[in-house]
């Protein structure tokens, strides 16, 4: 299949990889119909989705029943009047349905919303109103369905709405019914899309204001062939896991596109809520091939005894979405023999960073640029930086539209302008390049903080603040000062039943650990204990948040 798209697969060095690698585009491309449909064509009985959840329960699909799943998907929602260019929102977890309902999306040409289970009425609201969603499909929880019945009448392009689950309230479609009654087939219109039509609107994760409408078109599954095959290492055949829930990004990243075009196995772990010990049960069980977690996931897993899951089958570990501590990288590899590869990019890219097969990884780097995108490190004034200076990441060749890279904040014309000038995307994170031309993430842009003249970057204090025993998480952020102009403040919480007390005496004692692990002059001056950071749905940091309340305090 992955030749279809690639004028080579096999590389031998990082430098053939980035020079050579050649993407071929088809004209009217529907990853739905191309691949998938494809895949059921030539392999009728090749498995496609693995879904399992807490309780011990397994389902496996190949890719002709989730073909049909799809189909039937698409002939319900034809009929309730969702056609080309039409919104529909879906808030559906990791159930088995969410994979046909994007496929049945795009082979209908309508724009798919993937929404997180956490949104209020509040986002809600603002997501209909901002898109016209027509439709809005969820799992029968009550919050989430009361939150959605609550804000139908502040909604005006809303039409229908449409559960999977057993409780269905009065006016709402049951849509597992509805799928089984329709039919399987669904033969590809002559025309269904253009390469540039939108297909995909994330809602970026609002660490800073509101949410912004990432646009993606048709060709943007082919952008993750990079992510899936070559970041993350995915085989035809082998068992992938992303850990993620269809309202991310990551989702897209890891859990869809380029893993089935490379034929790879998706792992759907099915659960209501986190847990490190159920989660390594699972991985025991299922005998992963390859597995991507957040960095949230792994710092909690390096507090289990990794030797309770076999490890062996699996190949290779990436990780995305923060940078990765060293700390973590170390620990985590003395358990389990795996490095952890990192990757970075956003909602708005594909992997645009990634630590790639060819070459080592440095523990705490972000790898090397895809050969997708022309990077550069540079300044204010847009001029590239010499390596060890700390500046913007951007995409130089934003203007040729490089696939994977979003084709604009929709309908925001301004904001777009904004982060998209002099042919050039700026990411709005910070980092720089070492003279090997591996990059080191310091932070977003807001994030960072000067102090007596310095720059310091939040994820080196963090690190330096991980490698303690007492800290379990921990956010860095800036404080005002009359003197310094802002000070370093963390944000720390305890590993519990460890017997570290969150006192004056530990605070002296960490500020200490720093100074010795970095440079003096970056050690946090303020030191606060808490029980939990503020993270976004998708596991971020919320540091605007802790920003906000200390804005409060100083």
């Amino acid at each position: 299949m992955i030749e279809r798209f690639l004028e080579r697969t096999q590389f031998s060095s990082y430098e053939d990889f980035k020079a050579n690698y050649k993407l071929k585009v088809p004209q009217e491309f529907n990853f739905a119909y191309d691949v998938v449909d494809e895949w059921a064509a030539q392999q009728p009985d090749k498995p496609a989705l693995l879904w399992c959840d807490d309780n011990g329960n397994e389902r496996e699909f190949t890719f002709t029943q989730m073909k049909e799943m799809s189909n039937r998907a698409a002939n319900v929602m034809a009929g309730l009047g969702i056609g080309k260019g039409d919104a529909v929102m879906l808030m559906l977890k990791q159930r088995p349905e969410v994979w046909a309902c994007f496929l049945a999306l795009h082979k209908l040409g309508a724009i798919c919303i993937p929404a997180t289970f956490q949104l209020t009425p509040k986002d809600i609201i603002y997501r209909c109103n901002a898109a016209d969603i027509k439709m809005i499909l969820t799992v029968d929880d009550k919050e989430m369905m009361a939150h959605i019945a609550d804000s139908q009448s502040q909604c005006p392009t809303l039409r229908h709405l449409g559960v999977v689950g057993d409780h269905i309230p009065e006016g709402w479609i049951d849509f597992r019914s509805a799928m089984a009654q329709a039919s399987p087939e669904h033969p590809r219109p002559a025309h269904c899309n253009d390469n540039g039509d939108p297909m995909l609107i994330y809602f970026s994760s609002g660490t800073t204001g509101m949410p912004k409408m990432v646009m993606h078109d048709f060709t943007y599954p082919l952008g993750h062939i990079t992510t899936a095959k070559y970041w993350h290492g995915v085989e035809d055949g082998g068992r992938h896991l992303t850990v993620s829930d269809s309202g991310w990004a990551k989702f897209a990243w890891g859990k869809i596109y380029g893993q089935w075009i490379c034929g790879a196995v998706i792992v759907a772990y099915d659960t209501e809520k986190f847990n490190a010990k159920n989660l390594l049960e699972t991985i025991n069980r299922l005998k992963l091939t390859t597995f991507c977690a957040p960095p949230t996931i792994y710092r909690f897993l390096i507090k289990e005894d990794l030797s309770v899951c076999d490890w062996s089958t699996i190949k290779r570990c990436t990780i995305a979405g923060e940078p990765l501590n060293p700390e973590v990288f170390y620990r985590f590899k003395e358990a389990t023999g795996l490095e952890v590869a990192e990757g970075f990019g956003q909602s708005e890219t594909t992997v645009i960073l990634g630590n790639y097969p060819w070459f080592p990884v440095k523990p705490g780097s972000t790898g090397k640029p895809s050969p997708l995108y022309d990077i550069d490190i540079v300044d204010e004034e847009g001029h590239s930086c010499e390596d060890g200076i700390v500046g913007s990441i951007v995409v130089r060749n934003a203007d040729d539209h490089p696939t994977g890279l979003f084709r604009r904040y929709y309908r925001d014309e301004a904001v777009t302008q904004k982060c998209w000038k002099n042919g050039m995307y700026n990411t709005g994170d910070t980092a720089w390049r070492d003279a090997d031309g591996y990059y080191w993430f310091v932070g977003r842009n807001d994030d960072v903080i000067k102090c007596s003249g310095y720059r310091i970057g939040p994820f080196e204090v963090e690190s330096a603040l991980l490698t303690h025993p007492a800290v379990l998480e921990c956010a860095v952020t800036a404080v005002p000062d009359p003197i310094r102009g802002q000070v370093v403040k963390a944000t720390v919480v305890l590993v519990k039943n460890r017997g570290y007390q969150p006192d004056d005496a530990l605070k002296k004692e960490l500020q200490n650990h720093v100074k010795k692990v970095t440079a003096p002059y970056k050690y946090p001056r303020v030191v606060e204990f808490v029980e939990e950071l503020p993270k976004t749905v998708s596991g971020k940091i919320r540091r605007v948040q802790i920003r906000q309340e200390d804005a409060k305090k100083y």
